[in-house]
């Protein structure tokens, strides 16, 4: 997913450090000549690909116990996130079993053989020494099971676009199914290490406090640090109107240009008359206000943001937060995940999806409609521009339902196809909980009231849909991203160290 237009993000998000080693037997270097160097070819070959989406402290062949020793202080010192363990040939468990027990991280045990098929007549025992990968998988598994050290599989074809020189089989496996699943999962753990770096080194603003009364969305700063990493920026109203103070004309008529760019501004409404063509005054604050919502991202070093305000009526800052939708959708278009009510859980959800470029958009349950079979999804912002299925609709909105105050809201649905809800709840002992759920956004009417709204079907039907759902204590909001991501998300859940529950997996 590109970001729209020109918005590229204003943080970028962490580049994973993955660890990788390739094992063998050194008893094999030499007797079987040309071995050793064709293996540690293979592992380049890794290492090189990895190294498109991660930093790869690759220490190579790992054949003795001691070699071990010194990879786990390699692999220490570049602070890896994830190792790769390379099954290049058969290998003794004992020879490299202190990497996984002493690092501390995931490992994921790579049974990637280089041929789809031996080529059986002119095969010797040096040539299939380079293809029984698999033989010592097993052994490992049974290793790290007896040592209580959770590891995790890929198996498959190595995926190469050439054959070396001293092989006899045909390696040019890049094309085949199992070597793009293979390489899609793999590519699916160096991406949940970018979601976890990029979380436990974030920022996360907290502007104003949660919505009074929502007992689910309440969370303890300590525990979100504790459990994600991520640190909590507590910001004042009065940093906010700072920096609004300082904007400039030139500032906000860039903003306002930028706006038109991206949106189109309504008429009123045909059915609600609420939603009303915005105000040219509405517009000149919402941009005033966009642009210092920009120079607070900016200068507290966020990587996303978190708001809600209620004050006394007609106060300076309640007028001030009336115009947060527009500048806040601008923001999480540009990778900083704003998410509405002070709901910090579901921010870091829709910031997860936005490292894993599949959107994040900030929902709750709208309706359900039973003639479509659909649950209707979506909040009355912010909104995440780079899933849209065409241009958002700026209104402007008479009042917030539920809230203070008048403004410029987001009209907008997710594109149609593959979605995926994240939700980031809290449970009863403490420990956070993913909900992760697939479903088909369809083409249906949606309400002109200024909010987004988009349909998705799922596996059941809504009832049945409600009932598993919910009974597994959701947060009501969540995010929404597109395409099919409960593996992708599983892998994150896995190295955040959190729980995560399927509820519909078409």
């Amino acid at each position: 997913m590109t970001p729209p237009l020109d918005l590229a993000p204003i943080k970028p998000s962490q580049r994973p450090r993955i660890g990788l080693y390739s094992i063998g037997h050194a008893h094999y270097w030499d007797q079987f000549q040309g071995l050793l160097d064709r293996l540690l070819g293979y592992n380049r070959f890794l290492a090189d690909r990895i190294g498109l989406s991660g930093e790869v402290t690759n220490v190579g062949m790992i054949d003795e116990e001691a070699g071990a020793r010194k990879a786990v202080q390699r692999f220490r010192c570049a602070d890896v996130d994830l190792i790769f363990c390379h099954a290049a040939t058969y290998a003794m468990s004992a020879s490299h079993i202190q990497i996984a027990r002493q690092c501390g991280v995931p490992v994921v045990v790579l049974n990637l053989q280089p041929t789809a098929a031996m080529n059986y007549d002119e095969t010797m025992t040096g040539e299939w020494l380079a293809h029984c990968v698999g033989c010592c998988v097993p052994e490992i598994a049974n290793a790290m099971n007896r040592s209580g050290i959770e590891f995790y599989l890929i198996s498959g074809l190595l995926g190469q676009s050439e054959t070396p020189a001293i092989s006899v089989a045909d390696e040019d496996t890049a094309e085949h199914p199992e070597s793009i699943a293979a390489w899609r999962e793999i590519d699916q753990w160096v991406r949940a290490a970018n979601v976890k770096r990029t979380i436990a080194k974030g920022r996360m603003g907290f502007l104003g406090h949660t919505y009074p009364g929502m007992l689910d969305m309440y969370s303890d700063f300590t525990m979100l640090t504790a459990q994600t990493g991520m640190h909590v920026e507590v910001l004042e109203m009065c940093d906010l109107e700072r920096r609004l103070k300082s904007v400039t004309e030139s500032e906000k008529k860039a903003k306002l240009e930028q706006v038109y760019e991206m949106f189109e501004v309504s008429e009123d409404s045909p059915t609600d008359p609420l939603a009303r063509k915005p105000r040219p005054e509405q517009l000149d604050v919402a941009c005033q206000v966009a642009v210092a919502q920009e120079k607070l991202v900016r200068d507290f070093d966020l990587d996303a943001l978190t708001y809600y305000y209620r004050g006394s009526e007609g106060n300076a800052f309640e007028q001030l937060q009336e115009a947060f939708i527009l500048g806040h959708s601008l923001l999480t278009a540009q990778g900083i995940p704003c998410s509405g009510e002070g709901d910090m859980k579901t921010a870091i959800a829709m910031k997860i999806c936005d490292i894993l470029g599949v959107g994040g958009s900030y929902i709750e349950l709208v309706a359900c409609d039973y003639h479509y079979g659909t649950i209707i999804l979506g909040h009355d912002g912010p909104f995440h521009i780079g899933i849209a299925d065409k241009k958002p609709i700026l209104r402007g909105m008479g009042l917030y339902h539920g809230k203070w105050g008048t403004g410029v809201s987001v009209e907008a649905t997710v594109r149609k196809g593959p979605v995926t809800t994240l939700n980031l709840t809290q449970i009863g002992d403490g420990r956070l909980r993913f909900l992760s759920n697939q479903g088909q956004a369809i083409q249906a009417p949606i309400l002109k009231i200024g909010n987004t709204m988009t349909h998705v079907k799922f596996d059941r039907g809504p009832s049945e849909m409600m009932n598993r759902w919910y009974s597994l204590s959701p947060t009501h909001h969540a995010a929404m991203s597109v395409g099919h991501n409960t593996s992708q998300m599983q892998k994150v859940a896995t190295l955040m160290g959190i729980d995560l529950k399927v509820v519909s997996d078409p």
